[in-house]
């Protein structure tokens, strides 16, 4: 049976009270290893098709700043004045791919992760309707592509390099219809997995 949205939203739910009670009593910057990490979020999009979850994402263009070629969700650094992840992962979403946050259905949020780069990026997932007419940014993305769930929680497609000095080990997928997921893309991709857990028949 296919997980419905409201499953969804009540495991992502539970999973933020999960992390609240565990950072009780830390102090900022405490958590995360780090002090006054920079604001990001990403949009995490969801949808169905033929029977199957899938997750939107996209590879991003050799002319961008910064992670070049890389597979990625859409979004990027908070905006002066944005108080919420979910106000700048809709807002990065749309520049880069025309999704319109009036047809996005929030569904919670993953854990923070801090990149290398000292940004904390908070993953929002959402629901979109599917199928979608995109306006991709053409300086920002080269391809947007989806992967279904199933394939994503199957074990056989992830493994993880544990770097020397690294607290946290390198995440990587097998290659999928050409493309590489590795890194905090990949971490997040995993949490995901999770949080929403493997297709039940």
């Amino acid at each position: 049976m296919q997980i419905t949205e409201a499953e969804i939203k009540a495991r992502l739910r539970d999973h933020a009270a999960d992390l609240d009670g565990s950072r009780s009593g830390a102090q900022p910057g405490d958590e995360w290893g780090t002090p006054n990490p920079r604001c990001a979020a990403v949009l995490v999009p969801l949808f169905t098709e033929a029977a199957q979850l899938q997750v939107l994402l996209t590879r991003r263009t050799t002319r961008v700043e910064s992670h070049k070629g890389q597979v990625s969700f859409p979004g990027g650094a908070c905006d002066p004045g944005e108080v919420d992840p979910e106000t700048t992962a809709l807002r990065e979403a749309e520049e880069e791919l025309g999704l319109r946050p009036a047809d996005v259905r929030i569904l919670g949020r993953l854990a923070p992760l801090l990149t290398i780069s000292n940004y904390l990026v908070t993953p929002v997932v959402g629901a979109i309707p599917w199928p979608y007419v995109f306006r991709v940014a053409n300086a920002e993305v080269d391809r947007v592509f989806a992967v279904p769930i199933a394939w994503l929680a199957d074990p056989m497609n992830r493994w993880e390099i544990q770097i020397p000095g690294s607290a946290q080990p390198l995440q990587f997928f097998q290659p999928y219809d050409g493309e590489l997921l590795w890194g905090v893309s990949a971490r997040i991709a995993a949490d995901l997995i999770h949080i929403v857990g493997p297709p039940q028949d």
